[in-house]
């Protein structure tokens, strides 16, 4: 079953080196339970011909609108306060994206306290954090646009057994 939640081990590895920029995006080259992975087995977005997602990816938009959208504005573009994350994403690392969620991250930029808060315990980002960076990572390919996606497929039983066991739910 592929779970949703981030392992301890995740949230408090050192943060992973900056991935180089990339020329092309990633690609999905295995799939289970209706996620995608690229090849070094990170979760990646698939998008078809007619901008239809994976669940993933459009549970990722949904949260990312109910949990970030506040700071980083619609559609990942930044606001005054809080940089675009499209842009954050074309060279952030799965790793780092991880750990700066989790942990938070404070900036001193132009005179300004920046502030990324601490989320590793709210599980209403937590439990859909590989959701939320498969969205952020096909907005940064420029592989979704900026408004809700056309359609996706349904969403797949891991995903809900997933959701029910990171919640508290029941199955």
């Amino acid at each position: 079953m592929a779970a949703l939640a981030v392992t301890a081990a995740q949230v408090v590895a050192p943060a992973q080196a900056v991935a180089p920029a990339q020329a092309e995006p990633r690609a999905a080259v295995s799939s289970q339970d209706g996620k995608y992975f690229d090849a070094e087995g990170e979760p990646i977005y698939k998008v078809d011909s007619n901008g239809k997602v994976d669940w993933y990816t459009y549970s990722g938009f949904q949260r990312y609108s109910a949990e970030c959208m506040r700071c980083h504005g619609p559609d990942g573009m930044g606001s005054s306060y809080a940089p675009a994350l499209v842009n954050s994403l074309k060279t952030l690392s799965y790793g780092d994206f991880l750990s700066t969620v989790a942990n938070g991250r404070k900036n001193l930029e132009n005179g300004q306290d920046k502030v990324m808060p601490t989320l590793g315990l709210d599980k209403n980002v937590m439990c859909f954090i590989d959701d939320i960076y498969t969205y952020l990572k096909a907005r940064s390919d420029d592989a979704v646009g900026r408004a809700r996606p056309p359609g996706h497929d349904p969403k797949p039983k891991a995903w809900e057994d997933a959701e029910n066991a990171c919640m508290g739910a029941p199955s």
